[in-house]
């Protein structure tokens, strides 16, 4: 038997490239030559805190119905990194947030995200998680409508939705909107997206809400690692369209070049 199996060389191949261009990827990071386009929807998240404490009410930060075992489960972290930086914001300005749960999984996450930040900034002892970080149901309307009994109670004046939505998006964006919060809305799956799009003051589409760890936190071996997957697309188009090319003149060679 061979050391390399045919058929997959290609692939071992392009393995090893990854891994070369994760590692530059995240050099270029730390040595601060690597940067994130500037997103408006989550440079907007101090003024939707500020809002808050201005108008004296309530931030509402809903990171979705999603679990860490199903296929949203990266949606789900990237509503977890947002609500980190969100709890660090309110507990520095002073604002009151609410972050009802709906997955048993998530919920000790998501509390100690919210614990983090307010430990962070010296205010632990205004944090009653019982009432910010409800459990309401793990099933999808029941949670969502508890989350619109709370949200007709204490008037949020913004409220951020960064994760994996279904249905309950457009429920959700109405009935802020009706009540006057600044909405900041976020998903990758893209039937909810227009929802979001025509509700929300600001939006991150699709693939922008995995970016809002590294750009909130500046961290550079996030920003490295997203860099990285933008070479990957690259480098994945580029060999689309030559393939593509070369394929309709009757030259099948990257088609032949994979199979090794």
């Amino acid at each position: 038997m061979g050391i390399l199996t045919s058929g997959r060389i290609v692939a071992f191949i392009a393995f090893i490239l990854a891994w070369i261009a994760t590692y530059l990827g995240i050099e270029l990071g730390k040595r601060g030559k690597v940067k994130i386009r500037r997103l408006p929807a989550l440079d907007a998240m101090e003024e939707a805190v500020g809002r808050a404490v201005e108008m004296g009410r309530p931030v509402f930060d809903i990171i979705g119905m999603g679990t860490f075992t199903d296929i949203y489960a990266t949606q789900t972290v990237a509503g977890l990194s947002v609500l980190n930086y969100v709890a660090h914001l309110c507990a520095r300005l002073g604002a009151k947030l609410y972050a009802p749960q709906a997955s048993v999984d998530v919920m000790p996450v998501a509390i100690e995200m919210v614990r983090e930040g307010y430990l962070a900034e010296g205010k632990i002892e205004e944090l009653n998680v019982d009432e910010q970080l409800p459990y309401l149901s793990g099933t999808q309307f029941a949670w969502a409508s508890g989350i619109l009994g709370m949200a007709s109670r204490l008037k949020p004046a913004s409220v951020i939705m960064v994760g994996p939505f279904w249905a309950e998006s457009m429920m959700f964006a109405e009935t802020f909107d009706r009540l006057g919060a600044l909405e900041i809305g976020g998903t990758a799956r893209l039937y909810q997206l227009p929802f979001f799009a025509a509700v929300c003051d600001y939006v991150l589409i699709g693939e922008e809400i995995f970016a809002a760890g590294a750009y909130l936190s500046g961290d550079p071996l996030q920003t490295g690692s997203i860099a990285c997957q933008d070479w990957y697309k690259i480098a994945a188009i580029i060999l689309g369209v030559i393939g593509a090319i070369l394929a309709t003149a009757g030259l099948p060679w990257v088609s032949q070049l994979m199979s090794i």
